[in-house]
């Protein structure tokens, strides 16, 4: 039987707790101060605050006036779990006159909770950010009414700001010996996702606001420093830094970026140096007076809205950081990146070159950001490179060992040294070149004698070491985004046309395809105006940006085909959505063949124009796209995420995109049918064909070429001659008269596949 209460008193005292938040002695005793006065006007025996860490996936009961105080940290649940943790994943209240007798309960011994029935739980929400859940109980059965749970909302809305401030502060002030001691006691081997092949062991990195404080180095504050000495610290950390990327430009080749020119441009800038040296003048030793300058900066570009620019406040701090250390002869042992194992939220393509360029072993990257774009750049750069959502790694301790094996995506936190021995071992074997030479025939060829074409995909030029050692056909996708992507601002059509020179250049007499500009998605050019979209994935990206910025297109295209003078190249359109979007793509090659014509410059006359097929929209016209287009290159990746309607780095539903789903092999079927009834080629360049699990599959559908990273074709070429295409082709028949995922896993199960 309901009871009515005075909810007036409530929302007043919620709103002079408020006010108190400052003098509480602790941001515990704060809550704990809420759960009090909301038992005492309930009249209520139970209140308890869960605080929500989203690192965590996780719910921890922060404070309670009722429950056993010992299960304060203690009570854990995952979003979802428990009515609690339902309340916060269906942003809803939860009330229940019996508790217990609903099957979400969660039950939780020794807390003391078993003689409650009534329970009413509201999620603490900021818009949509989640930061918590408060719950009520009592003794007595359906104790709450519908305007208790009014009123409660009400009270949880106004406090929510307060509260996430608290849980802010909470954990700040965690002790990070507990946290690391738990972390490390708990962590030993993490199943993530393969980013970039090969095995790393070393010690961590972790890339977060610690890695860039300068507080270290006020710690000799009773040695002065001079004038003099500033300046032999600005020589000397403008050298470093120029060394840094004249190393970087001879590995890579393409990438003239010069990505450390804005922390070189710092130490050339009189507003930042005089800023410097004005504070000395005025008597404050050159130490703080860095920092104090470095701090300034920091605070302006905090406030810059362009989002590109705001992120210029990294580099701002790790010049002070190098002039610190070139200044004292201090240098940060956390600093050193040499042999480490980087542990960070999200990288941009940028930073792994960075990174790369001082010599790190391996990157373990958390689940966001834009992952696929450095997956795809540290596999150009053999940097093993491994993915996982367990926030918990932020927490390991500089020294913590760390063993990445990247060919399956294991992470061992201080192996045992018989699994150390094991897997470097394995490692000794991927890495042997001569032996994998050895794989790599003259023409690749399945058992049977059918020719197959092998090619590559190139993301720098330094992949076309592998590609000829490894005896590609040619370049079956040139991804020309990477020199916009490690920029800070758009090539030149004049800088384009010198690397897609060198591209086809490396690999004399054979076929390059370049692919236009893909960006957008995952692949952000922080430097553009464009703006931020709800759905980027859905919004202006690929061929769509081109089309709408002929500017920048056709920049690309007249680069193109001028690096195409006397050679064999092939120009690819990305994401291609209609007939019509081809042909206003191939307009606009024309109009830039006649531009170059008027001008008495090189180039290539007729280039065939292909498109990639991405989108499910395709499938529709692609007998007519096939009248009108000289290839075909299927991006699997893409084609199927869009069809199964699955982001397939999201760990929720990973498990969903699959391949081998009846409605994805009978598109392929449809589209490898209209290559070859208008004599049109078709290839592969997805991931979908470096698995052996569907090697036969395609080879069985009709496609006769693929295009993979080099570092796959000697495996492909061995399994290629284990494989006859009258077996692939029985086989894919069986397949495809499948209509449930069920049973074609059953028979892909059954087949034997070349290692």
């Amino acid at each position: 039987m309901f009871i009515k209460r005075d909810h007036t008193k409530l929302i007043c005292d919620v709103g002079e707790i408020t006010g108190l938040f400052h003098d509480a002695p602790s941001m515990e005793e704060f809550l704990q101060k809420i759960t009090g006065m909301v038992t005492r006007h309930m009249e209520c025996e139970v209140c308890s605050i869960y605080l929500y860490y989203a690192d965590q996936h996780e719910l921890v009961l922060k404070a309670t006036k009722g429950l056993n105080p010992v299960s304060i940290n203690k009570v854990r649940m995952k979003i979802g779990e428990g009515l609690t943790g339902l309340a916060l994943k269906e942003k809803r209240s939860i009330c229940e006159g019996q508790a217990r007798n609903n099957p979400n309960f969660r039950f939780f011994p020794g807390i003391g909770e078993e003689k409650f029935e009534s329970f009413l739980a509201v999620p603490i929400l900021r818009g949509s950010t989640e930061i918590g859940v408060m719950v009520i109980q009592s003794e007595k059965k359906d104790y709450f009414s519908s305007e208790d749970m009014q009123v409660f909302r009400a009270i949880t809305i106004q406090l929510a700001a307060t509260i996430e401030t608290a849980r802010l502060l909470i954990t700040l002030n965690d002790k990070k010996e507990d946290t690391q001691a738990s972390v490390l006691k708990e962590l030993k081997f993490i199943q993530g996702r393969c980013g970039s092949e090969g095995i790393a062991f070393g010690t961590t990195m972790i890339i977060n606001e610690s890695l860039t404080d300068m507080r270290y180095y006020q710690s000799d504050s009773t040695k002065q420093y001079t004038e003099a000495d500033l300046h032999r610290a600005l020589e000397e950390t403008e050298r470093q830094l120029g060394d840094l990327q004249i190393k970087l430009e001879a590995t890579l080749l393409d990438m003239t970026a010069l990505i450390f020119t804005a922390q070189i441009l710092m130490l050339k800038d009189k507003g930042f140096t005089d800023a410097i040296f004005s504070l000395i003048k005025g008597g404050m030793n050159p130490p703080q007076a860095i920092i104090e300058v470095v701090n300034d900066y920091v605070s302006k570009f905090s406030r810059i809205e362009d989002t590109y620019l705001r992120e210029k406040i990294y580099d701002v701090k790790d010049v002070g950081r190098r002039l610190l250390e070139n200044l004292t002869g201090h240098a940060q042992a956390q600093h050193d990146y040499q042999g480490k194992i980087v542990i960070a939220r999200e990288l941009f393509p940028s930073d792994a070159l960075k990174l790369f360029s001082q010599k790190i072993k391996g990157i373990i990257l958390l689940t966001g950001g834009a992952t696929s774009h450095v997956a795809i750049l540290a596999r150009s750069l053999n940097m093993p490179l491994v993915v996982t959502n367990e926030m918990a790694l932020l927490s390991l301790g500089v020294t913590t060992e760390v063993l990445l094996d990247a060919y399956v995506g294991s992470i061992h936190i201080d192996p045992d040294p018989l699994v150390k021995a094991k897997v470097m071992q394995r490692d000794e074997l991927n890495r042997n070149i001569s032996d994998l030479k050895k794989m790599v025939r003259e023409r690749p060829m399945t058992s049977d004698g059918i020719g197959v074409k092998l090619m590559a995909n190139i993301n720098l030029l330094g992949d076309l070491k592998a590609a000829n050692e490894f005896k590609a056909d040619g370049v079956g996708l040139y991804r020309t985004e990477f020199p916009f992507m490690i920029r800070s601002n758009f090539p030149s059509e004049e800088e384009q046309f010198l690397i897609y020179r060198r591209l086809v250049d490396g690999m004399p007499g054979k076929e390059i395809t370049l692919r236009t500009l893909d960006i957008g998605g995952d692949k952000i050019l922080a430097y553009s105006d464009y703006g931020k979209e709800e759905n980027p994935f859905l919004g202006l990206r690929s061929i769509r940006l081109s089309l709408k910025h002929t500017d920048v297109f056709i920049a690309q295209l007249r680069a193109i085909l001028r690096s195409g003078a006397g050679k064999r190249i092939r120009i690819l359109f990305p994401m291609i959505s209609s007939l019509d979007e081809f042909l206003q793509s191939k307009n606009i090659v024309q109009e830039c063949i006649h531009q170059l014509k008027n001008e008495r410059k090189e180039f290539i006359e007729n280039p065939p124009l292909g498109v990639m097929i991405e989108l499910p929209s395709m499938l529709e016209v692609i007998d007519e796209m096939a009248q009108e287009a000289d290839f075909f290159s299927i991006g699997t990746n893409d084609l199927i995420q869009y069809m199964l309607a699955v982001d397939r780095t999201n760990d929720r539903v990973a498990q969903m995109y699959l391949p081998h789903h009846p409605s994805v092999l009978r598109a392929l079927k449809k589209i490898v049918n209209a290559g070859l009834k208008h004599g049109k080629e078709v290839s592969i360049c997805g991931d979908m064909a470096n698995d052996p699990k569907y090697l036969s599959l395609l080879l069985g559908l009709g496609i006769r070429c693929f295009s993979m990273d080099a570092r796959y074709l000697p495996r492909m070429h061995e399994r290629l001659r284990q494989l006859s295409i009258k077996e692939c082709e029985k086989l894919t028949q069986e397949v495809l008269a499948q209509s449930q995922i069920s049973r074609i896993t059953q028979i892909l199960d059954n087949v034997h596949y070349p290692a």
